[in-house]
């Protein structure tokens, strides 16, 4: 088994992340789920979207069912719930909702299978989360992926495994330079913990801080905005953007002379949208960017054949992503029968 199950059980919360559709990331919560100790803890899943389809509904693959074992707790849509295929017993009706009913808790009585479609905002699954406190969960898992549309974010947890695979690029080097720079964006430093009290609640616009630690909103605006003008901003030390952080923003805090020592602050790292290029450029320049919360990245498992039925070699694609990044790379589907 390997060591990354014990490195999960050190945190309370777990998200596992596909960068992209057919990385894995359902083999990998699977891996999870049949290998976390169910007799020691209180495990809760759930996922951000639909997860547990026996086929994908964009690439119409087959997808791995979500099974349960025995004793584990689970949250769904009310739709979903009544469709499950095992014994159960209700735990919890949440004021949470989804486009299909509210989100129900349930503990599983018997193994069996179940479709995921869980909290689908990052309020609703924060909120889902703290009420999983009232009934001594000591572990959720949240299925969540950065290709899904949704604005849930899975770096509410306290700890995150990704997913990756010749689906996100079929050229390796580029899979691992790809791969390499979602890492480097997780892997961003959180900012002066007052200033994450401060921030947190704002949810829109584009706010600055003076010298004198006084909060300031930039004219009503967003990072997307086209015209964006930075006067009267001499002071600033600090720069937040509650939205998605974008090329275009970056290059301008870059150009303006006033702004090139500015800490750039976002939520977490999922609101970061712009170019390894742009991105590395301005830390060059002398700027810098932290975050208002984050995961430990504790693995990254890889599947190496594409949807198209291109196959990467896999030793190489694990040992490339280890060496690049830091971060233990694991292929499970072949080693499997090494980790039982």
């Amino acid at each position: 088994m390997w060591p990354f199950i014990d490195d999960i059980q050190k945190y309370d919360s777990l998200s596992i992340i596909g960068l992209e559709k057919n990385t894995g990331k359902t083999e990998t919560l699977k891996y999870v789920l049949d290998r976390l100790p169910i007799d020691k803890k209180r495990i809760v899943v759930t996922s951000i979207g639909i997860d547990g389809e026996t086929t994908d509904q964009v690439t119409l693959t087959q997808k791995p069912e979500i099974v349960l074992r025995e004793g584990m707790f689970f949250g769904t849509s009310e739709m979903h719930y009544r469709q499950r295929r095992l014994v159960s017993e209700l735990i919890d009706v949440s004021d949470v909702t989804t486009s299909l009913g509210r989100v129900v808790t349930a503990k599983a009585l018997t193994d069996g299978k179940i479709l995921l479609s869980g909290p689908a905002s990052t309020v609703g699954l924060r909120q889902w989360m703290a009420d999983m406190r009232r009934f001594d969960i000591d572990l959720v898992v949240i299925d969540g992926a950065l290709s899904r549309m949704s604005s849930a974010s899975p770096a509410v947890s306290q700890s995150m495994i990704l997913a990756t695979g010749a689906a996100y690029s079929a050229n390796l080097p580029t899979l691992v330079q790809k791969t390499a720079f979602v890492v480097d964006l997780i892997n961003l430093p959180l900012t002066d913990g007052e200033d994450i009290r401060r921030l947190l609640p704002l949810e829109k616009g584009v706010w600055w801080t003076d010298g004198e630690g006084q909060l300031h909103e930039l004219n009503g605006l967003t990072s997307l905005a086209k015209e964006i003008r930075f006067d009267g901003m001499e002071q600033c030390r600090q720069l937040y953007v509650a939205g998605a952080l974008v090329d275009g923003f970056l290059e301008k805090v870059r150009k303006n002379k006033n702004l090139r020592q500015t800490e750039i602050v976002v939520r977490d790292f999922t609101k970061i949208f712009v170019t390894p290029l742009q991105f590395r450029t301005f830390l060059k320049s002398g700027g810098s960017i932290h975050v208002l919360q984050k995961s430990q990245l504790l693995a990254i498992t890889v599947n190496p054949t594409s949807p198209s039925g291109y196959v990467l070699d896999s030793d190489m694609l694990c040992g490339k992503l280890t060496e690049v990044t830091g971060i233990p790379a694991y292929d499970l589907l072949k080693d499997r029968k090494k980790c039982n």
